[in-house]
């Protein structure tokens, strides 16, 4: 039986790429035209919650993503951005690296993801584009650690990326996504090190119950906050709502700062 469940998982997840790759082609061709397609974030959103699906990822979520919002999450896997995705139509910062991805990567510039160079002194250029998007409504999420970890531990937030969160209308909501049934994390679902993506899919698709679970706490008001304490906000939150200790605190770091919640932003569940 398991055997089975692989390999209809294992179609479903080519048959699933074959039609996103297709979906991709006709939005580039439509976009060379000069076409505006205002569909593309609801097929983008369905297309991650397909994906979910075809890996037997189960999501287990706790509130909900508000609009204008800098989404900051913790990072464990590629499988955060479907995860993350499935739940609205939200626009990501990824490393340059994804973008190379073969298929993935061209499929994400598609999508509207934003990518950052390390070292590429672009970050002025990207909070530009991110509040752009941010005051359009959109939300945009973000991986402050810089790098994915196996779950058990919250590195460093970098701050400067948190400069969106101080422009005007603009919320800054931390995400804690804790993959497991239990105070164990899953051992699977970590994209770390040197793990190759093929490798790691198939890991994932021969899972027997992967589950995650995805809060989206509090949203914050940064427009009279630094950058540092936006960040130490955020890694102060989602460490606490996955009960993990902050075993490195950055120097002159302050307590979490409690902040006003704005109305919540119903979501459209038929995706």
């Amino acid at each position: 039986m398991r055997g089975t469940k692989t390999l209809f998982r294992s179609l479903r997840v080519i048959e699933h790429l074959a039609t996103g790759a297709a979906i991709a082609l006709g939005v580039a061709a439509a976009r060379r035209l000069g076409l505006r397609l205002r569909w593309v974030p609801n097929v983008v959103r369905w297309w991650h919650a397909r994906l979910c699906r075809a890996v037997g990822l189960r999501i287990e979520v706790t509130g909900e993503p508000a609009s204008n919002a800098l989404l900051a999450a913790n990072h464990v896997s590629w499988l955060d951005i479907p995860v993350l995705g499935s739940r609205d139509r939200i626009d990501f910062l990824a490393k340059a690296e994804v973008g190379n991805w073969p298929l993935i990567g061209w499929m994400a510039r598609v999508a509207g993801t934003l990518f950052i160079t390390r070292g590429g002194n672009r970050t002025g250029d990207l909070i530009s584009s991110i509040g752009d998007r941010l005051r359009t409504g959109k939300q945009v999420a973000v991986f402050p650690e810089g790098t994915t970890t196996d779950g058990s531990r919250l590195q460093r937030f970098h701050p400067r990326l948190f400069g969106a969160g101080q422009l005007g209308g603009v919320w800054v909501q931390p995400v804690a996504l804790q993959y497991g049934t239990g105070p164990t994390p899953d051992r699977v679902a970590p994209f770390v090190g040197d793990d190759a993506l093929l490798p790691h899919l198939i890991r994932v698709i021969r899972h027997p119950d992967l589950r995650v679970g995805v809060r989206f706490l509090a949203p914050l008001d940064g427009g009279a906050l630094t950058r540092r304490q936006i960040a130490e906000h955020c890694h102060g939150a989602i460490a606490g709502a996955l009960g993990l200790e902050i075993s490195s605190p950055i120097p002159g770091a302050e307590a979490p700062l409690s902040a006003p919640v704005p109305p919540p932003t119903a979501l459209d569940e038929a995706a």
